[in-house]
């Protein structure tokens, strides 16, 4: 068959090495591949996106929603696939979406799908990481990116498809790649804080921390994942806890005063 008319966007750091399970999910039935990465990248990723086909775009980092909303003005075709380097197109997403586009396209300005992360070494079904319904493909002309800095979504002008198949996300490959998103995500939401002016209260805090972990592990069935589902919902009640707990910090100081210099 035709590759389909779809512009896959990649924005990208040093990922030579996940960036090709992606890749390799898209490469041959979408017309074509579109990188931005970052200027000071030299790790093999722009190499590796050129081996299949992609065409490489080099920008200083702009955060997520800028990049995304970049890479995708160096698209020719209609319609626009973004991916993450952690990604990959599923079997079962690759036919639901050639499917999609032997007509039913024509109705839809874009199309969302679940999305199920691989960590400690199973899929993850239940609790707050699934399904994580994401908006990925889109009609050039009908969607951007906006929301926050660090969560940013498609902004979507038209009818919405939502698929069955899953998109594949392999986020965090260890404990120790989770945790240390929390200090980056966290400075961000702290900076949201305070350019809205917020104020700091414990009770709301560990409420909040608390509710999420009940949400995930029970309400969401986290406990059918097994220990990495137990793992999960305390993570996130933990990360929205730090979160949190940034404003504190930087209303209150994380160090004792200097004493007084010695008299003599």
């Amino acid at each position: 068959m035709n590759p389909l008319p779809i512009s896959v966007c990649f924005i990208s750091g040093a990922e030579v090495r996940r960036i090709g399970r992606a890749l390799e999910s898209v490469a041959g039935w979408t017309a074509e591949i579109v990188a931005v990465i970052n200027e000071e990248v030299r790790d093999g990723t722009e190499e590796l996106i050129r081996k299949h086909d992609g065409r490489v775009h080099r920008h200083a980092w702009q955060g997520f929603r800028g990049q995304k909303n970049l890479v995708q003005t160096y698209a020719t075709q209609p319609w626009i696939l973004q991916l993450d380097a952690d990604e990959e197109v599923s079997p079962a997403l690759r036919r639901e979406l050639e499917q999609f586009f032997t007509g039913e396209h024509e109705r839809f300005a874009g199309a969302s799908c679940p999305r199920k992360v691989w960590f400690l070494g199973r899929w993850i079904t239940h609790g707050d990481w699934y399904p994580d319904r994401v908006l990925r493909l889109y009609r050039r002309d009908a969607g951007k990116w906006g929301g926050s800095t660090e969560h940013c979504a498609v902004e979507l002008r038209g009818a919405e498809k939502r698929l069955r198949s899953d998109l594949h996300h392999y986020s965090s490959p260890s404990i120790a790649d989770l945790l240390k998103k929390f200090p980056y995500y966290a400075d961000l939401y702290l900076q949201r804080q305070l350019d809205a002016g917020k104020r700091w209260s414990a009770a709301p805090v560990i409420v909040r921390a608390a509710w999420r972990f009940v949400r995930a592990y029970f309400f969401r069935r986290g406990f059918l994942d097994g220990y990495p589902g137990f793992f999960i919902a305390v993570s996130t009640a933990y990360a929205t806890l730090f979160r949190h707990t940034r404003l504190y910090e930087h209303l209150h100081g994380s160090a004792p005063p200097c004493p007084p210099p010695a008299s003599r």
